[in-house]
């Protein structure tokens, strides 16, 4: 987060040249500072290395889906707000968009007022920390420590992958995954989809078998709490 001194700063993750430039002039005449990146991969670098307000992440990019990018970042405990643009406006693209971890989404094309009002907004928020809280468990992303009432109150510890396997189900526990989004996201390196079923089988021998829940035909999510 900026100091409270220094102009907030945003990333602007957008592959569109014209847009890009069209939201970085619009952003920094209206007094913020602007990191830009053009695809999910880049996003992913300046999201986990920088330091930043809020985040505006087009769902469309390259390498990586928005989401897909939204709900690595909250994986790897980057909490800061962000908001979707997609020119995708059905209900369940924006609940999927929200499931994976945004704050905001706005529809293209949009009016330049209310995507200013929405980024003031997301300034504002007091999102932070390394604690995640959902489905009756709580995960703290630094000691790879969980707690809570699905675990019976007892204090599990994870492995980083078993953590961050965790971590990216409790970021959007609405959200079913495929085995592949969870590959991508939580095994960076891995190759094989067969790695989250050891994982998922590793996390509920840990905590319990209703900790992960599989949806026939498509992948995992984060099991009742």
């Amino acid at each position: 987060m900026s100091d409270g001194q220094s102009a907030p700063l945003l990333l602007v993750v957008e592959d569109d040249p014209a847009l890009s430039r069209l939201l970085t002039d619009l952003f920094v005449d209206e007094g913020y500072q602007v990191d830009v990146a053009a695809d999910g991969q880049q996003g992913l670098h300046s999201g986990l290395t920088g330091s930043y307000d809020a985040m505006i992440i087009d769902r469309g990019l390259p390498v990586m889906d928005g989401s897909d990018l939204v709900a690595l970042l909250r994986s790897r405990g980057i909490a800061t707000p962000a908001l979707l643009l997609t020119a995708r406006g059905s209900v369940a693209d924006r609940v999927d968009g929200l499931d994976a971890g945004a704050q905001d989404y706005l529809v293209k094309p949009f009016e330049i007022p209310e995507l200013l009002a929405r980024v003031r907004a997301l300034v504002r928020r007091p999102d932070g920390g390394s604690t995640l809280r959902a489905g009756g468990l709580c995960l703290d992303r630094i000691t790879r420590t969980v707690s809570g009432s699905a675990v019976g109150n007892r204090v599990v510890e994870l492995s980083e992958r078993e953590m961050t396997l965790l971590a990216t189900l409790m970021s959007a526990p609405k959200r079913v995954f495929t085995r592949r989004q969870l590959l991508e996201i939580a095994f960076e390196g891995a190759d094989s989809a067969g790695v989250v079923d050891t994982y998922v089988h590793y996390l509920r021998r840990k905590l319990g078998r209703g900790v992960v829940q599989t949806v026939h035909g498509i992948g995992y999510r984060l099991g009742p709490g």
